[in-house]
């Protein structure tokens, strides 16, 4: 069943919400900044009981607060951000229940399953999430890696999806032409990623900007997918949804 799924955005040491989209070296359009730090998020999914939630560190300068989030919720959050087979076991030991990976499994712009294998021998299947955060293209869908800048040639499709979750426990997809816009799900994705008959569990994250879109992809995926919602939530100073009612939401489709 469908479930959401919480987030920590870090962006130049602070809880932001940006535009996927618009990352890059001079920085992003910003749709909010928190006043609280990455430990008061992690504190508050840990007392009501979230799980499956993801610390990502977009860019440098956020080692601090990532790894202050991750004591405060011990095996609670998962880790993406710069993640390579030298530092995946630290953020493991550091209380990831997860470390979630993607450029790194990129070399000069094609997938490297040696790499793969590398970062497996330090985390295992069990502890590794693929992330296959994506942007379409004229036949579908690409990995996008380097902040969503770099369209690979590596498509997302069912092939693709069941054979990479030999590899893993879990993916995590970002559709980064809606993320942070709040301007409604890539339903045509989401159909997709329901469809695949993939053996792990996927979170889709971009765009989501209310309850109704949990319920869309509880249908769409026939309730094999979860969903993450950023800037549409209330505690990072959306209007579209309160953190109360994804809770309530998960409690009723246990």
């Amino acid at each position: 069943m469908t479930q959401f799924r919480p987030c920590v955005d870090l962006h130049e040491g602070k809880v932001k919400q940006i535009v996927g989209g618009s990352l890059n070296d001079k920085g992003a359009t910003e749709n909010f900044i928190s006043e609280y730090n990455a430990e008061y998020y992690a504190n508050l999914y840990r007392e009501h009981g979230l799980t499956g939630g993801h610390v990502i560190a977009l860019g440098k300068g956020n080692h601090d607060e990532a790894i202050s989030a991750l004591r405060a919720y011990p095996n609670g959050l998962q880790f993406g951000g710069g993640v390579k087979d030298n530092n995946a076991a630290s953020y493991l030991e550091a209380g990831a229940s997860h470390v979630i990976v993607t450029s790194y499994l990129f070399k000069y712009g094609e997938f490297s399953w040696d790499r793969l294998d590398k970062i497996k021998r330090e985390t295992g299947t069990d502890r590794l999430v693929l992330d296959l955060s994506c942007r379409r293209t004229e036949d579908g869908w690409s990995i996008a890696t380097d902040r969503w800048q770099t369209i690979t040639s590596t498509k997302i499709n069912k092939e693709n999806l069941i054979e990479l979750a030999d590899h893993c426990d879990e993916f995590l997809i970002h559709a980064a032409d809606v993320e942070g816009l709040q301007s409604g799900i890539d339903e045509d994705l989401v159909r997709l990623l329901g469809s695949s008959a993939c053996p792990v569990d996927i979170t889709y994250a971009g765009g989501a900007r209310s309850l109704a879109d949990l319920k869309r992809v509880h249908e769409l995926s026939n309730g094999l997918v979860d969903l993450t919602i950023g800037s549409a939530l209330d505690i990072f100073g959306g209007q579209g949804v309160t953190l109360d009612e994804c809770i309530l939401w998960n409690q009723t489709q246990k």
